[in-house]
């Protein structure tokens, strides 16, 4: 059973996993902040939107992907977003697996930064031969779909490849993948420390 403070605070709902301009979210009873890229969004957080700026959040339930253009507000509650003013500018439905591979991206990230120390929440199997082929199969599919229906520039289609990659150590292939984060967006710190944390473990 979740105890007080986590009620309060409201429970993970939703990544970010696009955002331009200077949007804030605010969370409950809590101060404003900076909403930044591949952070999670708790339930009840009220996002606010400038005119010009944009996000884009992924809810973990439902699969629902929605993209927001300022001047808009909206609270994220725990399938889809309560619009505030303005409202959504497109709304997607994503394949679950995305979504519960999206969530993870956090934890990858994190660990990148670390250096290689686990990062409690990310599962690792013990070789790609303890995957089954189809289900990677299955992965590559919607990551094609997913880049034919995203901007050129949008990287999440290669973080949600990466994540299932990264379940079977996939090692050659998570290079290519993140080769072409790297193409796409060369000045993204996220994707410069993947780089650098594969880059280590390929190197042993």
């Amino acid at each position: 059973m979740m105890g007080g403070d986590a009620l309060a605070q409201g429970a993970d709902v939703a990544l970010v996993n696009l955002v331009s301009g200077d949007v804030t979210y605010t969370p409950r009873a809590e101060s404003a902040g900076k909403v930044r890229p591949f952070m999670k969004l708790r339930e009840g957080d009220r996002i606010n939107i400038p005119a010009g700026g944009q996000i884009r959040v992924v809810f973990f339930e439902g699969a629902r992907q929605e993209l927001w253009a300022g001047p808009a507000s909206f609270r994220t509650e725990r399938t889809t977003s309560e619009p505030i003013s303005g409202k959504v500018s497109g709304v997607m439905t994503l394949p679950m697996d995305v979504s519960q591979r999206m969530a993870r991206i956090p934890a990858l990230i994190q660990l990148s930064k670390l250096g290689g120390v686990q990062v409690r929440g990310v599962n690792r199997q013990q070789s790609a031969t303890s995957e089954l082929p189809t289900t990677l199969a299955q992965a590559r599919a919607t990551y094609e779909k997913m880049r034919f229906e995203m901007p050129a520039d949008d990287i999440a289609p290669e973080l949600y490849l990466y994540a299932a990659l990264y379940e079977v150590l996939a090692y050659d292939e998570m290079k290519v993948v993140v080769e072409e984060m790297r193409r796409k967006q060369p000045d993204n710190p996220d994707v410069k420390a993947l780089n650098t944390w594969l880059t280590s473990q390929t190197s042993r």
